[in-house]
């Protein structure tokens, strides 16, 4: 069976990332695939990313409230 390749990203200005990592290894020791994007990435440079390395999920942690201005650039 193969593995859900799953995208980790931090949209916006939030520059703390240790809870994306803490997730990203629970979700390699439980057979996911992971990509993380680093800080502070646009959604436009997340989906880049998403679509590049053929991910199956992805997944925003954001520790503020941005994620509603943010994620509404993501409707299409």
């Amino acid at each position: 069976m193969k593995k859900l390749k799953i995208l980790l990203a931090k949209p916006g200005l939030d520059g703390h990332d240790v809870g994306a990592k803490v997730l990203g290894h629970a979700l390699v020791d439980h057979g996911f695939e992971v990509v993380y994007t680093g800080l502070r990435k646009s959604i436009p440079e997340i989906v880049r990313m998403a679509i590049d390395s053929g991910v199956d999920l992805i997944g925003l942690s954001i520790l503020s409230g941005t994620h509603l201005v943010l994620c509404e650039q993501m409707k299409l």
